[in-house]
């Protein structure tokens, strides 16, 4: 049975835990609990389809990400986990400009054909539109998509972890100190305790940096703060609502007890953790004019989370170059939740030797290496 640590239990490292502790594996997961992890303050939107980012290799994660993940909620729900935040409610993607609403419901039609999870396509007309999120200004036509979905990544990683958990796996809190010896790593130190490993995945995001560097292994991640608004209506049913993508970039998601509006993008070397004003103003700024019904909304918090980005905004998965046990995965970005799953399950398959579902060389980690 292979010893397997993970270093990070965002998205992306309990996704990993859960597919190896499932294969038989004896893992442990590790994990500071930073209450600024980007999975915990992500928007959720699962909806790669009607992207204009041409980068294939990034789109192929998001695409195999969104088609994992109604399978991987039925597992969890089998296993008795049900509160994992996950649900198919669809999505609108707004616009006033008739021309740019054709060719984004031209660009979902056409990537239908290798991802048929994409669902229904109806170009909805202002009224349809409002009618599926009554909030909407005047004015706004909509591509429907019935295949999207929104997910809490807090909860999706809670299930993840207590589903890992019941085969077997081990959960400690703290800071990992990767020990390294005779070009091989034979496990971390947490909390002065050794945790021997055959195999080391770090998946620890904006702070892989700090990790790495004690091994003089320079890894270019930069920390992209993001930050978003809960809001709530009062006497309004909107756990059903569909996920908004406006023209401004800014999204909305309706849960049942809150509505999520953001986010922010700040490019940044510092863990400045504070929300701020001027965050707030950029996203109501550009959300109120779009969806004036949130006017009356109250504030429940607003939450910051930091993102790992990468050279080329690509992630990159793989071993680090002359250490064959050290496994990584970084640089998700802003589609974190997304990809999370899918890469993680890529991780638990490289490390298990069995075979994976991707081109390593289109996610080189020498990209990220100096």
């Amino acid at each position: 049975m292979k010893r397997i640590t993970i270093v990070g239990a965002g998205i992306l490292g309990a996704s990993a835990a859960y597919y190896l502790a499932k294969n038989g594996a004896e893992v442990v997961i590790v994990d500071r609990n930073d209450n600024i992890q980007a999975t915990d303050a992500a928007a959720g939107m699962i909806c790669p389809w009607i992207s204009q980012r041409r980068n294939k290799a990034w789109y192929e994660l998001a695409k195999e990400g969104a088609r994992l993940y109604p399978e991987l909620v039925q597992e969890l729900e089998e296993m008795g986990e049900t509160e994992t935040g996950f649900s198919q409610v669809g999505a609108l993607s707004l616009h006033q400009d008739e021309d740019k609403m054709r060719k984004m419901e031209e660009r979902a039609r056409k990537r239908r054909a290798d991802a048929p999870e994409i669902g229904k396509i109806e170009l909805l007309d202002e009224q349809e539109t409002k009618e599926q999120f009554p909030l909407l200004a005047d004015g706004f036509r909509s591509v429907y998509i019935s295949g999207a979905a929104r997910v809490d990544g807090k909860r999706m990683r809670h299930a993840l972890i207590r589903a890992a958990e019941k085969y077997g796996a081990a959960f400690i809190k703290g800071n990992a100190e990767l020990i390294h010896s005779g070009g091989k790593l034979s496990g971390c130190k947490v909390n002065e305790i050794v945790l021997e490993a055959d195999i080391v995945i770090a998946a620890n995001g904006a702070w892989m940096k700090e990790l790495l560097l004690p091994l003089n292994i320079h890894f270019v991640v930069a920390p992209q703060k993001g930050q978003i608004l809960h809001v709530q209506l009062p006497n309004m049913e909107t756990s059903k609502w569909p996920v908004v993508l406006t023209p401004t970039s800014q999204l909305i998601l309706s849960f049942a007890d809150r509505l999520v509006i953001g986010s922010t993008h700040e490019d940044t070397e510092e863990f400045d953790s504070r929300p701020t004003i001027g965050a707030m103003y950029e996203i109501l700024n550009k959300i109120l004019p779009i969806a004036p019904g949130l006017i009356n909304s109250s504030l429940l918090q607003a939450k910051v989370g930091f993102r790992p980005v990468t050279p080329n905004f690509l992630p990159v998965i793989g071993n680090i170059p002359g250490l064959d046990n050290l496994l990584i995965a970084n640089g998700l970005g802003s589609s974190g939740l997304t990809m999370g799953p899918f890469v993680g399950k890529q991780l638990a398959n490289l490390a298990l030797g069995k075979e994976i579902e991707i081109d390593l060389a289109e996610y080189n980690v020498d990209g990220a290496l100096k």
